[in-house]
């Protein structure tokens, strides 16, 4: 079973954004980069069932230089090889040219079984890179799973929807999005952090896919980027437990208007 893992690397969740001077991104030279989460899920879902069917796991990531890094985290984990699609036309695509770039390039890997993407990439949040996957490839799709089972030539997926689980069969090969509670991804061992130095990156530009600056051109543009507003003071109620109750009250409904 040939399992191909889209990996983003994507800001520190944790990280101190700051907005550049231009005001449509942010200023990169000081950010910490990981691995987006949801990408480690789908990541740890491709081993699980390779440890169990067989098979090889085949990470693609897009990005620059510095996207590697993602790819050999992935390698450590335990992937087998990694496809890096790195070029300026990449870097000034929108959602709609990455997805192009991603398909081009995992089309190349066919045959293969199943295409894992995480739910979404921590940073950007658009969502889009799964369904536009799978359009661009013509396959199914699932999303937000939190369970995979594979049967001879079928998958089913328990995926989550807003206060309940919808279980869909789908045939493979298909897209499948990993949503958090899919697994418990794996901590790589220091024996996996030195296996994955010596793993291939197949190391790919626009040409070597076949695509043009067309077929890249950005649809959409970020026009602007703002923090969220800050947060007012805390304020401290004094006095006792029923004096404090009170001014409670009366703070929820005279100014915040809530009760």
């Amino acid at each position: 079973m040939k399992i191909i893992v889209c990996v983003k690397q994507v800001p520190d969740t944790e990280a101190r954004i700051r907005i550049a001077p231009e005001g449509n991104a942010i200023v990169e030279s000081d950010v910490n980069w990981i691995v987006s989460p949801y990408d480690e899920f789908a990541v740890e879902e491709a081993l699980r069932i390779r440890e169990a069917k067989g098979g090889e796991v085949v990470l693609v990531g897009l990005g620059p230089e510095r996207g590697q890094a993602a790819l050999r985290s992935g390698l450590a984990m335990g992937a087998d090889s990694a496809v890096h699609l790195k070029d300026p036309l990449f870097d000034a695509a929108d959602t709609a040219g990455i997805a192009r770039a991603l398909a081009t390039a995992i089309r190349a890997l066919a045959p293969f079984d199943l295409v894992f993407t995480g739910q979404q990439g921590v940073g950007g949040d658009n969502s889009q890179i799964p369904g536009l996957l799978a359009e661009m490839l013509d396959l199914p799709q699932v999303t937000m799973a939190v369970k995979v089972e594979l049967e001879e030539g079928k998958a089913l997926v328990n995926r989550e929807v807003e206060g309940a689980h919808e279980v869909w069969e789908t045939s493979l090969p298909a897209v499948v999005s990993a949503q958090k509670g899919l697994n418990e991804p794996r901590y790589a061992s220091l024996k996996g952090i030195m296996a994955a130095k010596k793993k291939p990156i197949d190391v790919k530009d626009a040409a070597a896919l076949g695509l043009q600056a067309a077929d890249l051109a950005p649809r959409t543009k970020v026009v602007a980027l703002e923090l969220p507003p800050p947060r007012p003071p805390i304020r401290m109620i004094e006095g006792d437990a029923d004096t404090q109750v009170k001014e409670l009250l009366r703070l929820l409904h005279e100014e915040a208007k809530v009760i």
